[in-house]
């Protein structure tokens, strides 16, 4: 007797179409840049993609793990939140960007989180859980940072100069109507000139920042004569150092040959290491020299002033970075200079390097490539 054929009944059209319908959410889900975690009632997760691995850092399988076993979460002030009862409270969609995610080896990491309560099954029944979505921000809260600190400083910096130079003005003019000395005169107006220059530069430094961090930055490669060039840097600053009773002098390596680099560029770079020596060294000298050397040319500013310590030498070349030397702090400044001046060096192709040794001066090197093709 032949085999009765197998009788294979049609699912259901409703449940074919919550079939394919929860296989786009998944795919839709596994496609999302953010994380993105669905926990249950009980707080374990049923859903997940690939990019919530990635933030929490976690390589195995989290389908039914508690969440705050693997959303380690923490405030501002490093302090544990209990995530749990934070989702529990969450009676609407909620987002935050004040939190921190901690990883295993004590590390934070900034975190955008969005928690909103939904139905994970399907229709009225379905059972009622949350979905959470991550983001890992901490490069924005340093940019945030960064923002806000820079507006501080300028802001400051800004501040002394323009009210020194508003006052010495206001005194040039209070003794021109009352008695006229000149001698008086010029020496508030000299006080106001030098501030002048300070806010000028300040405001080179700022131009020259916001077109490095916008790779606006052009190099116009030409023939540099490192001789003349340092001599024209000397001959500038000779006067600005011979007031502070400092000898400026000049080393040249008789084997210089002409090379080929931004000399805009070479002279800003040049011209920050010897405003900075001149304004930390209240005795001695600074000398400017230049060798040759295979495939360029290597400038150096030394000086015989205040020195960086060992500490600030890993930091000198961050943006808005000040030493916390009282000796630093007696003099202006943005913590911009040597900041700009790395931005610049990246642009040639150069490399800085520094000596220096607190209370015994310091000697910041450059050695700028030929460029010529």
């Amino acid at each position: 007797m032949a085999a009765e054929p197998k009788v294979v009944e049609a699912e259901h059209p409703a449940v074919v179409a919550a079939a394919l319908e929860h296989e786009r959410l998944t795919s839709l889900i596994a496609s999302m840049a953010d994380g993105v975690i669905a926990i249950d009632d009980a707080m374990k997760v049923v859903l997940y993609n690939g990019a919530a691995l990635n933030i929490l850092d976690v390589n195995g399988a989290m389908t039914g793990k508690l969440l705050k076993k693997v959303l380690p979460l923490y405030d501002e002030n490093h302090q544990p939140v209990d995530i749990h009862l934070m989702v529990d409270h969450a009676k609407t969609a909620t987002t935050s960007r004040d939190y921190l995610l901690k990883y295993e080896d004590g590390s934070f990491v900034n975190l955008y989180l969005s928690i909103a309560p939904v139905y994970l099954g399907y229709g009225a029944e379905g059972d009622k859980g949350y979905v959470i979505l991550l983001r890992d921000i901490t490069h924005e809260k340093s940019l945030e940072e960064e923002r806000n600190e820079f507006i501080s400083v300028v802001s400051h910096e800004l501040r002394t100069p323009i009210a020194i130079t508003e006052g010495n003005i206001g005194n040039a003019q209070f003794i021109a109507e009352k008695s006229g000395d000149i001698g008086e005169i010029r020496k508030a107006l000299d006080a106001a000139h030098e501030q002048v220059l300070f806010l000028s530069g300040l405001v080179n430094d700022l131009s020259t920042l916001s077109r490095a961090e916008r790779n606006a930055l052009q190099i116009e490669v030409e023939a540099i004569n490192p001789h003349k060039l340092v001599e024209e840097l000397a001959e500038n600053y000779r006067e600005q150092a011979r007031a502070k009773g400092l000898e400026l002098k000049v080393h040249l390596d008789p084997h210089l040959e002409v090379f080929h680099s931004s000399k805009l560029y070479s002279h800003e770079i040049l011209q920050n290491f010897i405003t900075n020596s001149i304004k930390y060294t209240e005795k001695g000298s600074i000398t400017i020299g230049a060798k040759h050397t295979k495939g360029g040319v290597t400038f150096s500013v030394s000086d015989t002033g205040i020195g960086i310590s060992k500490s600030d030498q890993e930091q000198v070349f961050d943006k808005f970075f000040r030493s916390e030397d009282y000796r630093t702090r007696q003099n202006s400044g943005t913590g911009l200079g040597l900041y700009v001046t790395m931005k610049l060096a990246r642009l040639l192709h150069a490399e800085i390097s520094m000596e220096s040794e607190l209370n015994h001066g310091s000697t910041f090197s450059i050695f700028i490539p030929n460029l010529k093709k």
